[in-house]
């Protein structure tokens, strides 16, 4: 607002004399116009409160009161909502687009479409119902056959079999005689069954830069696929880290809201089939610039052809075992791998430029989500990538440097999801402030190579006293993260950098993948800090090992925060946090909302929360700290612990009993392997104790502000209370 404003109201004489006797009048007016300001903000918002659409989040349970919304109390209760963290959870105990449409729910009361959008707007699960009596096999009458129900089983239709046990299938079933709610197996196929399928996965899209800006007839719509070398030249993955990965589908909204999910409005992951079509070349539904993947290879098959290579010259085809040569002008595309082949004597001489979507669960480890992303006033940005003023991060952080009047805080922003190969070596003056960072809804990837035989090829950071630098939004590959102090000889170091902060990023556990997600390097640390101070600050990312060397010249333990965080030294027998020839890090250690898989050596833990040690937890320092609803394997040393697992269901029991109770309630996962579209995330066949241990009934560990259990419980409240008498109403996962 303007300051002046109630000053600019008065007459021009009275502000001539003010002008005349020092501008005490303008002062005077200027604060009260604050007070003011305040007030009428406040008013403003009093009018905005009055619809659930503008209203505050506090005030949403109590709108959503006045029309006889009940929360779930099973989902657990509703917390301070001035909290970053409760607020977030009080959306999801709380939905405001549920209560938005309750009314209209009601109206609507036990139709198929309104089920689906239930799951949409309570869970914010994509969903697709399916009325399991007309998948029963039975005897149709000829003067009143149901085309549509479930037919008897034809081996040689691909497709429908491909759709088995699914949301889409079509095949028919005799009774099941199990309760689709029932709390211990869930049943399917009966008169009363009805199911609602929903998908946990998100589908993140992969290109050189945001989709709805780019130009989709230029290359700067991409990002570079990876040549597998080791096979054939002319063999491809569309990600970038040469793994195989399934592709998945960019879901597109339903046409009408009475229409039922299919196959091309959910996160689901391409079929062959899917991709297919009767003339044996790619769906349009699927492939394409603005669909859910496409391939650019520039000057092929000739020079000047059209791209995007059009839909009619790719072939959906099996890829598993790389057998096969597409014929010429034609490529090969197998979405369930994520792999492409070219005719072998018609290689892409101007390399391969992909667009695709991946599955994950959660916006961590950096990508092309939304992100917020801020600097200190008076900080200079550097922008790099397509069309920005500097190609290289390296020529951008000459620019900083080189600068006639460098600013003490500078932004490199990388604008584009291109691949970065280039040795980075940032060496910090005092007192300066560097961030790294991803624009917003990009994930730009750095490919650190074996370039110098004589000194480490890793991200090398080293700063003198008060120094910080921040990665934000990048994938590191090939090597790890080295931070160090200004003098890494000396027997005691002093004050070099003050802080190192990785913020949604991802460096690869292991520096690299193999074709089926194995590590490539498993003992090798994603960061090292090598005799500095500085501390390490870890979020909403994914990393491997991190080695500490030299800390124990250090006057005070290195402090190192890890949350919202994959922390995987790709092994449990492996060290997730260790010092030089795997003794106790010489760290203070604080876990937050983590999942840890490996061995934690630390000298001191000063909290552990809502968390999974998949390993012991060795610290040297028991004294001080608490360790609070964690999970943390027996035979762990920590300092004392508060309702963590296995020491509660274990606390009464002894001998063979102990150890069962144990084994029950260690954590399972869909996946450890970094690459896959499940990693991290928990088993359904995971105990209860783990899957809602957190100290807000969440899930303990990385995924713990998804919520899941609370949107679950949301869900079936709601489906009990919207579906018809007598149906049995369940939820299956989809992925």
């Amino acid at each position: 607002m303007n300051p002046d404003r109630l000053f600019d109201l008065l007459p021009a004489v009275h502000r001539e004399h003010d002008d005349a006797r020092g501008h005490a009048l303008r002062a005077l007016l200027a604060i009260i116009g604050e007070q003011v300001d305040v007030v009428e903000d406040d008013i403003e918002r009093l009018y905005a409160n009055w619809f659930i659409e503008t209203c505050d989040d506090w005030v949403v349970p109590y709108i959503g009161d006045l029309i006889g919304y009940r929360a779930v109390h099973d989902a657990g209760e509703p917390g301070d909502p001035h909290t970053a963290r409760a607020s977030a959870r009080n959306r999801i105990l709380i939905p405001r687009r549920e209560i938005a449409g309750t009314i209209a729910y009601r109206r609507r009361k036990g139709t198929v479409a309104l089920l689906e959008e239930i799951g949409n707007h309570v869970a914010g699960w994509p969903a697709r119902v399916v009325e399991f009596y007309r998948l029963l096999g039975w005897m149709q009458h000829l003067d009143h056959v149901h085309v549509h129900r479930g037919q008897t089983l034809d081996v040689r239709r691909g497709a429908i079999l491909d759709a088995a046990g699914g949301p889409f299938e079509q095949i028919a079933h005799t009774v099941d005689v199990r309760r689709g709610n029932s709390h211990r197996t869930t049943g399917r196929f009966n008169i009363p069954g009805l199911a609602l399928f929903v998908w946990r996965l998100q589908a993140y899209s992969v290109s050189r830069t945001n989709a709805e800006a780019s130009d989709w007839k230029s290359p700067a719509g991409w990002t570079l696929a990876n040549c597998i070398e080791d096979e054939a030249p002319n063999y491809y993955t569309f990600s970038v880290l040469g793994n195989s990965t399934p592709l998945f589908n960019r879901p597109r909204p339903e046409e009408r809201p009475t229409d039922i999910a299919g196959a091309i409005n959910v996160p689901e992951p391409i079929r062959r089939r899917a991709l297919d079509t009767p003339a044996h070349r790619a769906s349009t539904d699927y492939y394409g610039p603005r669909a859910s993947l496409a391939v650019w290879a520039p000057g092929w098959p000739v020079k000047n052809a059209p791209q995007p290579i059009p839909a009619d010259a790719v072939i959906p085809a099996d890829l598993s075992r790389w057998h096969y040569d597409p014929p010429r002008n034609h490529i090969a595309v197998d979405p369930e791998t994520g792999r492409i082949a070219f005719p072998s004597l018609q290689l892409p001489r101007q390399g391969v430029l992909v667009h695709y979507h991946y599955g994950f669960s959660a916006d961590i480890g950096g990508g092309e989500y939304p992100r917020t992303v801020s600097q200190p006033a008076g900080t200079r940005i550097y922008r790099v990538g397509e069309g920005a003023p500097h190609k290289k991060i390296r020529a951008a952080l000459d620019a900083w440097q080189q600068d006639t009047s460098p600013p003490r805080s500078a932004v490199i922003e990388i604008v584009d999801s291109g691949v970065y190969t280039e040795p980075l070596d940032i060496t910090m003056a005092a007192g300066t402030v560097l961030q790294i960072r991803a624009a917003s809804g990009v994930r730009p990837v750095i490919r650190l190579l074996d370039y110098m035989a004589d000194r480490p090829d890793g991200l090398s950071i080293r700063g003198a006293a008060g120094s910080r630098v921040t990665l934000d939004g990048l994938l590191i590959v090939g090597r790890g993260l080295n931070v160090s102090g200004t003098d890494t000889d000396a027997a005691t170091t002093g004050p070099d950098l003050c802080q190192v902060v990785i913020r949604h990023c991802t460096l690869v556990p292991g520096w690299a993948l193999l074709h089926d997600c194995e590590p490539r390097r498993p003992t090798e640390p994603s960061v090292q800090l090598m005799g500095t101070t500085a501390n390490l600050v870890v979020e909403h990312s994914i990393i491997g090992g991190i080695e500490v060397v030299g800390s124990q010249y250090n006057r005070e333990p290195t402090a190192i925060a890890v949350s919202d965080t994959i922390w995987d030294a790709t092994s449990g027998t492996r060290a997730a946090l260790n010092g030089s020839d795997d003794t106790a890090a010489y760290v203070r250690l604080t876990v937050a909302r983590s999942t840890v898989i490996g061995i934690v050596r630390a000298h001191e833990v000063v909290a552990a929360e809502n968390s999974i040690f998949t390993s012991e937890v060795i610290v040297s320092r028991t004294q001080t700290g608490c360790v609070r609803f964690c999970h943390v394997p027996p035979k762990s040393q920590t300092p004392r612990r508060f309702e963590c697992q296995p020491d509660l269901v274990a606390a009464s029991l002894t001998g063979p009993a102990k150890h069962q109770a144990e084994a029950r309630v260690r954590p399972r996962f869909d996946s450890v392997r970094y690459g896959t579209p499940t990693y991290g995330r928990l088993a359904e066949s995971c105990a209860e104790e783990i899957t809602r241990g957190a100290d807000d009934e969440s899930e303990m560990g990385a995924f713990h502000d998804v919520y899941a259990p609370q949107r679950a419980a949301n869900l079936r409240a709601r489906l009990d209370e919207y579906t018809v008498a007598g149906m049995d109403a369940g939820i299956i996962y989809a992925t």
